[in-house]
């Protein structure tokens, strides 16, 4: 049994941490949306109602995406240590948690992408279609341009999983308020830093999904339209 942490010392281990989980989160969020982005535009336009259907790169692309995407990220961040080591140097941190934070984030945003495209009106495209449009202006303007609200929600939900994610690697010392709520909190019981950081990352979650929510409605067309 171990002495509790003062609640000043608390305090500064809780936000020493946050920082550790914001810089993870930010980080593999950014690197997901831009490896999913396009990865999910390419599913969208290779499926069977996109614009370009090819049934079997759709296929192959859809089989990769949703094994990578039903793989646990506690068995992600095993598999991947070593690569991870190679890349990075080492296979714990917050660095180096970064690496299997986007792997498993990349495939799930891009289904996100997918669907959110699927959902802009045919109608709408076809419009561009016979006014002569290129393919990827269609792709940027009309797609990408009516699926925004959709896509910037997809951001959101991305990096709330992926605080989640984040605290499930503080496991095998991931760092940030995972490690600090399972190292330092249960294992070391602590009950201010595990509920600390419980608490911490429950705010986290909640204030990332109310900014992309908020970010979401402000570049809604239909909104704006109806303004």
């Amino acid at each position: 049994m171990t002495d509790v942490t003062p609640w000043s010392e608390v305090f500064e281990i809780l936000g020493e941490a946050t920082l550790g989980t914001l810089y993870m989160v930010l980080v593999s969020t950014l690197l997901a949306v831009l490896g999913g982005l396009p990865l999910g535009v390419l599913l969208h336009l290779s499926s069977p109602v996109g614009l370009n259907p090819k049934p079997a790169l759709y296929r192959v692309l859809g089989v990769v995406v949703d094994v990578v995407r039903s793989v646990p990220f506690v068995v992600l961040l095993v598999v991947l240590a070593s690569f991870t080591r190679l890349l990075i140097g080492t296979s714990i941190g917050n660095t180096a948690v970064i690496v299997p934070l986007t792997i498993g984030a990349v495939p799930f945003f891009a289904r996100l992408t997918q669907n959110a495209l699927r959902e802009v009106s045919f109608t709408v495209v076809e419009a561009a279609i016979t006014t002569g449009s290129s393919r990827l202006r269609i792709v940027w303007t009309v797609l990408l341009g009516e699926a925004r609200a959709a896509l910037v929600g997809a951001v959101g939900v991305t990096a709330v999983a992926l605080i989640g994610y984040a605290a499930m690697a503080g496991a095998i010392g991931g760092g940030g308020l995972g490690t600090t709520a399972i190292q330092d909190g249960y294992q070391g019981y602590d009950d201010r830093l595990l509920y600390g950081s419980v608490v911490v990352l429950a705010i986290l979650a909640f204030g990332m999904q109310l900014i992309t929510d908020l970010a979401a409605k402000l570049v809604d067309r239909r909104r704006t339209a109806a303004g």
